[in-house]
C-alpha cells in the first residue's frame, strides 16, 4: 500500500502566504499513484477561530482524486489548556463538520491504520481519557494486522525519555501510556507533523517519520529541532516492512516563518514577545 503523507499546510482564503505550494504539491501527489492521503494536521491558518478556513481548505483537499484521510492540528482545533486557543467542543465540533472526525480507523489487506487527535492529549480530562481507551483498543484489537500511527503532534522531540516540551511534544504521563497500548502489539509506524522538521528514526520495531510541513520552515523563531529544514511530503510504502522517503517536491517554495510571522499569527507573535 502506498501512502501520501502532508502536513501542515497552512492554508486561508485571507492569508494566502502558503497557497503557491497546493498546486505543485497536489500535481505530485496525483503523479504518484497512491492509495490513500493522509494530512496529519494544520491544515488551516486558524481554523480553529474561523471557519470559514476550514470550508476554504477542504475544497482545496477535494481536488485531490486520490482518497484522503485527515487528522487535526492545533491550528485547525486549538492546543492546550492555558492556551490562547485551547481545544473546545465548539472547536471538535466545527472540524466534524466540515472535515470529519478528529480519529478514525482504517482497515486495509495487512494493516490497520489509526489517525488519532494528539491535541487533546495533556488536557487532563474526560475527553482525552476516552480516546486513550479508544487508542489502546483500536490497536490491541488489530487481528493481526500490522498498525501505522497517524498523529499530528510527535511522541517525542529529542528522546522518548524527555520531559514536558510543552508546545511540541506530548507529556511524558500520556506519552507512557501511548507507549504500553503499542507495547506488545505490532505498531510498525508512527507518523506525524507539527515540527517542521524532517526527520526519520526508530524507536525499538517501529519507524518514526516526522514529516514536512507543506508550508514553511523555521529559522531562529524556535529552537533548532532533530532533522532537516525542508518543505514537501513524504511517500510511505507499506507491505511486509515500512519504506518511507521524505521528499522535497519541485516546485515548492520553503517560505521562512520568521519571515511573516506577524502577518500570518498577529496574536501569536504579541504574545510571544510579551513573554520575553
Amino acid at each position: 500500500m502506498k501512502i501520501i503523507q502532508i502536513t501542515d499546510t497552512h492554508f486561508s482564503e485571507s492569508k494566502r502566504h502558503f497557497l503557491g505550494n497546493w498546486a505543485p504539491l497536489c500535481a505530485w501527489i496525483e503523479e504518484q499513484e497512491a492509495d490513500l492521503v493522509v494530512h496529519t494536521g494544520d491544515l488551516t491558518v486558524d481554523g480553529a477561530d474561523d471557519e470559514q478556513e476550514l470550508r476554504f481548505s477542504m475544497e482545496l483537499m477535494r481536488q485531490v482524486r486520490v482518497p484522503m484521510l485527515l487528522v487535526p492540528g492545533n491550528h485547525d482545533v486549538g492546543h492546550l489548556p492555558g492556551t490562547l486557543q485551547p481545544v473546545t467542543p465548539d472547536r471538535l465540533r466545527r472540524w466534524e463538520t466540515h472535515v470529519g472526525p478528529d480519529r478514525w480507523i482504517e482497515d486495509t489487506t495487512g494493516w490497520r491504520l489509526i489517525g488519532f487527535n494528539t491535541l487533546l492529549i495533556g488536557h487532563g480530562n474526560e475527553a482525552e481519557n476516552r480516546q486513550l481507551e479508544w487508542l489502546s483498543e483500536a490497536i490491541a484489537t488489530a487481528a493481526g494486522r500490522r498498525i501505522a500511527l497517524f498523529t499530528h503532534k510527535p511522541l517525542f522531540v529529542d528522546d522518548p525519555l524527555e520531559g514536558d516540551t510543552d508546545y511540541w511534544g506530548i507529556r511524558p504521563r500520556e506519552r507512557r501510556r501511548i507507549f504500553d497500548a503499542m507495547a506488545g502489539n505490532d505498531v510498525a509506524l508512527v507518523a506525524s507533523g507539527h515540527l517542521h522538521w524532517a526527520w526519520q528514526g526508530t524507536l525499538g520495531a517501529t519507524a518514526l517519520t516526522w514529516g514536512p510541513s507543506a508550508a514553511f520552515v523555521i529559522d531562529k523563531l524556535e529552537r533548532e529541532m532533530p532533522g532537516r529544514r525542508v518543505v514537501g511530503a513524504v511517500v510511505h510504502d507499506l507491505g511486509d516492512g515500512v519504506e518511507s522517503r521524505i521528499v522535497a517536491v519541485p516546485g515548492m517554495m520553503a517560505h521562512v516563518f520568521d519571515e511573516v510571522f506577524h502577518e500570518v499569527y498577529p496574536m501569536l507573535a504579541t504574545a510571544k514577545e510579551a513573554a520575553r
